[in-house]
């Protein structure tokens, strides 16, 4: 297996479509005063929407992009694209990164100078990291093919080992890329070895809630609020994601919309979305849905999951031996330690000062020197 260099080269074909289908929307009612109390803003939708025609650039963005080293890979018959910038030091650690949904790659592009640079972003030579960032089959520029939790696990464990030949390395990731790296630990302890996670998984209501603590039965109960309120996307992506499919890769505006309104009520940006991510960061991730066209690959990997998960289970949803790592910021599901410890090997447990879901685009210092502290034990 060898990789391959890539570059991200969106033709002017794509872009005059995409302005032509904006231009074109065909706008929805709403309530008075909506807000984001019915979902996406409408307001905020619109003036977005005018920026994305008017102002923004997306050639730019690609360049900003372009500024680091993609390759891709075949493993498995399944083109992978990733990520890999060396880190400058004398013994650079390899870490692999691993995002979510609704997010992608892009996830994490505000960090990979300081984890692959540290001398000149706050940290000591010593603290380098060879940085590994794939985008998750079925998102991106990997191929359009959804797959679970851990046979993404075994593509990754192809990828750090067979292509890039490191012998062991470090993990680390949120949401989705928390039960992918989970998985990677599980089925290959003798190479990882140790992680780092931003969430551990959620209560599904299998557990048994006699045997937990008075915190964890709390965090339960607000779990189980929480899918009332804010998971029905997770019910229907886990379910029936074709039918989402075709209105959200046809509309670049129900695309927007259905991203926008995660990002809005899973980070920490208090009231205003653009306190936590700008108007360029939110349409560069949803660009990258847009121009790949992955959108309902990458929502059908909820129902691959879940359906693996009524066959027999993943080694995601098993407890993690290998050491691990856990940062819960304030934008996220208010994690107590003990749940944290009932499924993994929890070696530092901290609660953050601010950031959310996508936290190394909110708070992308925080989050690198929270690594860097736990990671210093392991190499």
């Amino acid at each position: 297996m060898i990789k391959k260099p890539f570059r991200i080269e969106v033709t002017q074909e794509i872009l005059d479509d995409l302005q032509i289908r904006l231009k074109q929307t065909r706008w929805t009612d709403e309530p008075q005063d909506a807000g984001w109390n019915f979902g996406t803003d409408p307001n905020y939708l619109k003036e977005l929407v005018h920026y994305w025609q008017n102002e923004y650039d997306w050639y730019k963005q690609e360049a900003l992009l372009n500024q680091y080293p993609h390759y891709k890979a075949d493993i498995d018959g399944i083109s992978i694209h990733f990520i890999h910038v060396k880190g400058k030091g004398d013994n650079p650690r390899p870490l692999l990164l691993t995002h979510g949904w609704p997010d992608s790659f892009y996830r994490f592009h505000k960090v990979i100078p300081m984890l692959t640079n540290p001398a000149g972003n706050g940290g000591k030579p010593l603290e380098a990291f060879d940085v590994v960032i794939p985008s998750i089959p079925g998102f991106g520029f990997s191929d359009k093919v959804a797959l679970n939790d851990d046979r993404t696990a075994q593509l990754w464990a192809k990828l750090m080992s067979d292509v890039l030949a490191y012998d062991s390395y470090l993990a680390a990731g949120g949401d989705m890329g928390t039960g992918i790296t989970k998985s990677l630990a599980n089925q290959y302890p003798d190479k990882v070895r140790a992680i780092h996670l931003t969430d551990v998984g959620y209560p599904n209501g299998t557990e048994d809630w006699s045997t937990m603590s008075a915190a964890e039965q709390e965090f339960g109960q607000f779990i189980q609020q929480w899918f009332y309120t804010e998971g029905a996307f997770n019910m229907l992506q886990s379910t029936k994601p074709q039918t989402l499919g075709y209105g959200l890769n046809d509309s670049p505006v129900g695309l927007a919309s259905w991203i926008l309104e995660k990002f809005n009520s899973w980070s920490d940006n208090q009231g205003n979305i653009e306190n936590s991510f700008s108007k360029d960061e939110l349409l560069t991730n949803i660009m990258i849905y847009w121009v790949t066209q992955t959108i309902n690959s990458s929502i059908r990997t909820y129902a691959m999951n879940a359906r693996a998960m009524y066959s027999g289970g993943l080694k995601s949803s098993q407890y993690v031996e290998v050491p691990t790592g856990v940062a819960i910021f304030p934008g996220e599901a208010p994690t107590p330690k003990e749940w944290a410890e009932r499924l993994t090997n929890v070696k530092q447990f901290s609660k953050m000062p601010q950031g959310g879901h996508f936290a190394t685009m909110e708070e992308p210092e925080l989050w690198v020197n929270e690594l860097r502290a736990f990671f210093s034990e392991y190499y």
